[in-house]
């Protein structure tokens, strides 16, 4: 039988935590930037995941102009993705094993606000692409979260869905898409509600049961 509801992930504070690895690589290009000063700690990316890659420069770089932001986020965007295609990101915990479980019976995706070929180093280092069927990240297609998830459940003809993610952001593109919501507490983000609570990968299982 064929499988029509799916599970779409937010990626960063959902399913890895990349930060630290984010920060090497993005320092790496701000030292070699001679006309500003500027040097980025963990606290400070994971406080701006969630956002597009266009929000994230322009909170880091306000006194650029927006040419000179995007030739500077095209040069941290690269060095990421080579970055983390060697090294990869720190996995939230029984991550694979639920990912296991959960696609035995539904389909599952990613959605994410991030730079074209950022999802793409997670499924390869980690061989975690047999677990999904679709991705799909604004660096694609410079839309917002909320329609990029409409996209991914009209395209893959879902009869339900859930969105899985960690920040406010999340919650908003679940509203746009007109899906139900599971806000992953252990993350990075907060939401403006109380919704449905998960505290640990493994309580997704039993909580999905209960929305789809």
């Amino acid at each position: 039988m064929e499988k029509t509801k799916g599970i779409i992930f937010d990626l960063d504070g959902t399913l890895w935590d990349s930060s630290d690895n984010v920060v090497v690589s993005w320092n790496t290009v701000f030292d070699s930037h001679k006309e500003f000063k500027l040097h980025i700690t963990n606290r400070d990316m994971q406080g701006l995941m969630g956002l597009t890659m266009e929000n994230i420069i322009k909170a880091l770089l306000p006194e650029l102009d927006e040419k000179e932001r995007l030739v500077i986020l095209e040069e941290c965007c690269e060095a990421e993705n080579d970055y983390l295609s060697k090294h990869g990101g720190v996995l939230f915990p029984d991550l694979e094993s639920t990912l296991k479980v959960l696609s035995e019976k539904y389909r599952l995706f990613i959605v994410s606000n991030c730079q074209s070929g950022y999802i793409e180093c997670f499924l390869k280092y980690y061989d975690f692409g047999k677990y999904f069927t679709d991705i799909e990240c604004s660096g694609n297609t410079h839309e917002h979260k909320g329609k990029n998830v409409k996209s991914v459940i009209e395209r893959n003809n879902l009869s339900s869905a859930v969105y899985v993610g960690d920040a406010q952001v999340d919650l908003d593109a679940s509203r746009y898409a007109g899906i139900p919501f599971i806000y992953c507490k252990y993350g990075f983000g907060h939401v403006d509600e109380e919704k449905i609570i998960i505290n640990s990968l493994p309580e997704l299982i039993e909580t999905v049961e209960k929305v789809l």
